[in-house]
């Protein structure tokens, strides 16, 4: 059922579901805003008492985690959010498959509506990396052709925290993109697009330029497509690898990669980057917004990466935020010009391509 939109944000299907994402919200925000600082506090008071080095940011996992797991608050905070999140996904995404054919329907008319916008082979094989059910997530990014791109927008509406209804945060993503030196932005590329609101972002930015979303997950993509279609954003999305585009070389002025690296296994780190530094013209801009990395973490902060990583399938992440971004960026050729953090908990990185001299 279409229930229309409040501002960019589709109404939830239901009323009821409306009502529960609205209460899985309220829970996630008391579980991350009043809940866990008080986690947080114990998880210190833990890890004095059991002489951990340099406040537990050094210390091996296992004894930081031998130290703070038998806490109570830990405990309940870890199963609030796991709960909240598996509560999010399901309820939602059961009133879609109840309607799963209108669904289909939709998409379908939009790529009917807009030939040549959607990108993508039937043939594609998903590689296994990106079978991971991130975020608890039933089926991934990658199941549920028909309604994976809607659940993913309710959900992360939750995840959120109300905080990106009306796109907010990527819009400021988009407003993060590095622009070349010469001020010649006349195409630009996406890179793990989910379903497109950066990518629509960077459109309204730069309303001239030629903007690409690229994801593995078509699910995702022929949400982004539909959802551009009803907003009169005349962009691009392509299911393809970050790490083997299928773009010419040097063919995009300015390429964002917004909380990608985090998503996938360590090994196509450098794979991705180089992919990057070939598609980009010389002059051009990357542009990298993701969880900090390479530095030192309190305690508290260690106890809830561990967690992203084993209870919220998050299986990637731990090994991104050991990684040096600027050491991997250097070694492919970028020069850094930015290293900031933002507002959230995230970190922009800009970077360009040297031109000639």
């Amino acid at each position: 059922m279409d229930r229309g939109t409040i501002g960019l944000l589709p109404r939830a299907p239901t009323l009821e579901d409306e009502s529960h994402l609205g209460f899985y919200e309220s829970l996630r925000n008391f579980a991350i805003g009043e809940l866990f600082p008080v986690a947080a506090q114990r998880i210190e008071h833990a890890v004095a008492e059991a002489g951990l080095p340099d406040g537990g940011t050094t210390a091996p996992l296992p004894q930081l985690l031998e130290a703070t797991s038998p806490l109570p608050v830990v405990g309940a905070w870890k199963r609030l959010m796991r709960s909240q999140q598996e509560r999010t996904w399901t309820k939602v995404r059961d009133t879609l498959l109840a309607d799963e054919a209108h669904h289909e329907q939709a998409l379908q008319a939009a790529e009917d509506a807009a030939p040549g916008r959607l990108h993508y082979d039937p043939a594609f094989e998903v590689p296994e990396y990106a079978c991971r059910e991130i975020h608890l997530q039933p089926g991934g990014y990658v199941g549920d052709r028909s309604v994976a791109g809607h659940v993913f927008h309710y959900g992360t509406q939750v995840f959120y925290q109300g905080s990106n209804d009306q796109d907010e945060l990527h819009i400021d993503v988009a407003s993060r993109l590095a622009t070349p030196a010469d001020g010649q932005v006349s195409k630009i590329l996406d890179l793990g697009c989910s379903i497109g609101q950066a990518t629509t972002a960077l459109k309204t930015r730069f309303p001239e330029a030629e903007v690409w979303g690229l994801d593995v997950a078509l699910p995702l993509l022929r949400y982004g497509h539909q959802r551009a279609v009803k907003l009169g954003s005349d962009v691009h999305f392509k299911q393809a690898l970050a790490e083997d585009t299928g773009f010419a070389d040097g063919e995009f002025d300015a390429v964002m990669a917004y909380i990608l690296f985090h998503e996938v296994p360590e090994a196509l780190f450098s794979q991705i980057v180089a992919e990057v530094f070939r598609v980009l013209r010389p002059g051009g801009t990357f542009t990298i917004v993701d969880a900090p990395n390479g530095r030192a973490f309190p305690a508290p902060n260690r106890v809830w990466l561990e967690f992203d990583a084993n209870h919220n399938c998050e299986p990637y992440s731990p090994a991104f935020v050991a990684t040096d971004l600027g050491q991997l960026l250097s070694s492919q050729g970028f020069r850094i010009t930015e290293s900031a953090p933002t507002p959230t908990f995230l970190w922009c990185t800009q970077c360009e391509k040297p031109g000639p001299t």
